[in-house]
């Protein structure tokens, strides 16, 4: 009896010990998901007034739009770059395992020839054990405020690879994979940067300026028009990035929260289980020390 339930008592206490980390970690995932989920809530109003300028400036460059459905020539040959968001910690389910399948899937006949940097050790790993060797990594922002200086190293590497900063980069297109929250999960979602798609840039154009009452009060572009396009999409691509990696890390800490909500419970069902057995053990011991001292009992009971 002893040591059966002096054992049990051990497998409950290091499972109570369990069941407090977890506790930790969920209300650590938890707090953590509001602030990036606040980022991209206050980065959509600048995303719009970006989206407006460079609108402004693609007006200016095309006032009659004659070439804005006509996307520039590439070779078909030309390698694609790409940029993979996941995490550098565990304990997030398969976070990782589903944006690097979504973005296999999505790159499709041109995988092969693809230039791929990862963001976070554990999505690298998830591409090298897929075939898909990054040619650069990032770690992961561990909050908002490094998200700044990851999407500038990612634009620096980018603009090594071959003018990705340029209105018409001469490098191959430029796609972003991560995972977006989607209500209490996430869903992995990609976005093709460069160059950028026609009707897109079409719809930019012949956006209406807010407020314009006639045609004198649109904005105009002042100086180079050139040189104002690249630091409208230098601005495009930095808005990109931001949003992307805030919401991978939202999603992330949705993913770790989950793992932590599955574990909790199957913690709360073993402990359960584990206090059954041990009550069970317990009063087991008990009516057997009962039984010997009735028997030891009826057996003297004749002697007297």
């Amino acid at each position: 009896m002893g040591t059966t339930t002096t054992a049990l008592r051990r497998q409950i206490g290091s499972a109570s010990d369990l069941k407090a980390v977890v506790r930790t970690m969920k209300a650590s995932a938890a707090a953590a998901i509001g602030p990036y989920e606040k980022s991209v809530a206050a980065l959509a109003d600048y995303a719009r007034t970006v989206e407006r300028g460079l609108g402004v400036c693609l007006r200016a460059a095309d006032p009659h739009g004659a070439h804005a459905d006509a996307g520039p020539t590439r070779p078909a040959d030309i390698a694609v770059r790409a940029v993979v968001f996941g995490s550098d910690q565990g304990l997030v389910g398969r976070f990782n395992e589903v944006v690097v399948d979504h973005a296999m899937a999505q790159l499709g006949e041109g995988l092969a020839q693809a230039q791929v940097w990862a963001v976070g050790e554990r999505v690298r790993a998830r591409l090298l054990d897929a075939g898909l060797p990054p040619v650069g990594s990032f770690p992961v922002p561990g909050s908002v405020e490094l998200i700044t200086r990851l999407v500038g190293q990612i634009l620096l590497q980018l603009q090594v690879s071959d003018g990705a900063g340029d209105a018409e980069p001469q490098a191959g297109p430029l796609m972003l994979f991560h995972n977006r929250p989607a209500g209490a999960s996430y869903e992995p979602v990609s976005q093709r940067l460069l160059p950028l798609d026609a009707h897109w840039r079409r719809d930019l154009a012949r956006r209406p300026w807010p407020a314009a009452r006639s045609s004198t009060a649109l904005p105009e572009v002042l100086g180079t028009g050139a040189q104002a396009l690249r630091a409208f999409i230098r601005e495009h691509l930095f808005v990109s990035l931001f949003r992307a990696s805030a919401e991978s890390l939202a999603s992330e800490n949705a993913s770790r929260l989950a793992a932590m909500q599955r574990a909790d419970r199957n913690i709360g069902e073993l402990l359960s289980e584990l206090n059954a057995r041990f009550h069970r053990t317990r009063q087991s011991g008990i009516d057997e020390e009962l039984f010997d001292v009735i028997a030891g009992f009826d057996a003297m009971a004749p002697i007297r």
